[in-house]
C-alpha cells in the first residue's frame, strides 16, 4: 500500500498538480479500527519515500511515522468514512485553484460531455455532466469538516469537492490491478 500510493504521489507532483509540499494523499489500511495511511505535512511531495507515511488514527492522531500529519486530516477522515472511499487524493493545481474561484458565484463547476467523464465511478456515458460542488475554505478544520459532511449527506454520489482558492479533494480506490500510471482510480484528478 505505501508504495502504491507514493506511486500516486508522484504521478500527481510531477503533472504539476501537487507542487512542492502542496497537497495530502491518503489511503484506508483498515476499517476496524480506522486507519489511514498519509503524507505527512510539509515533504515535498517529488521526494516522498514509502517510509515518510504517516498512519492517523480515527481522530486523526498519527501513531506511526516520523512527520506530522496535515492540518486537513480530518477531511481524509470524514470523506473516508462517508464515501466508503479507500484514497483520498487532495491536489492544489493552479488550474483547479483558479477554476474554483471563478466558478464561486455559481457554487459548483460543471464539466459537461467529456469522454473521460465514463472514468468516474457509476458513469456510463460522455453525455454526463459531472457537478463539483465549490466550498469556500476555512483555517477552522473542524468546520469545514462539519460542512463536508453535511454536504455528503445531501449529494451522497459526488465525486469531488473544489475548496474555493484552495484546492481539489476527490477520491477512489487502490484495489484492483495496476490499469493506469497511478493505480486504478475513478476520481477527478
Amino acid at each position: 500500500m505505501r508504495e502504491r500510493l507514493i506511486e500516486v504521489i508522484h504521478f500527481l507532483h510531477w503533472r504539476g498538480w501537487a507542487p512542492g509540499t502542496g497537497g495530502n494523499f491518503s489511503a484506508l489500511i483498515s476499517e476496524s479500527p480506522l486507519r489511514l495511511l498519509m503524507s505527512p505535512s510539509g515533504y515535498n511531495k517529488g521526494g516522498l519515500v514509502p517510509s515518510d507515511l504517516l498512519v492517523v488514527d480515527a481522530a486523526g492522531r498519527k501513531i506511526e511515522g516520523e512527520g506530522k500529519p496535515s492540518a486537513e486530516t480530518l477531511l481524509h477522515l470524514v470523506l473516508t468514512k462517508k464515501t466508503g472511499a479507500k484514497s483520498v487524493l487532495h491536489t492544489h493545481s493552479v488550474w483547479n485553484t483558479l477554476l474554483s474561484d471563478i466558478y464561486a458565484v455559481q457554487g459548483v463547476l460543471e464539466l459537461s460531455h467529456y469522454e473521460m467523464l465514463k472514468g468516474l465511478g457509476g458513469i456510463q456515458t460522455h453525455e454526463h455532466t459531472e457537478r463539483v460542488p465549490i466550498v469556500e475554505n476555512s483555517q477552522d478544520i473542524p468546520a469545514l469538516t462539519n460542512k463536508i459532511e453535511d454536504l455528503l449527506k445531501r449529494q451522497p454520489n459526488l465525486h469531488g469537492i473544489l475548496l474555493r482558492n484552495h484546492g481539489l479533494y476527490t477520491w477512489g480506490s487502490l484495489a484492483g490491478r495496476r490499469t493506469t500510471a497511478c493505480g486504478d482510480f475513478r476520481v477527478l484528478v
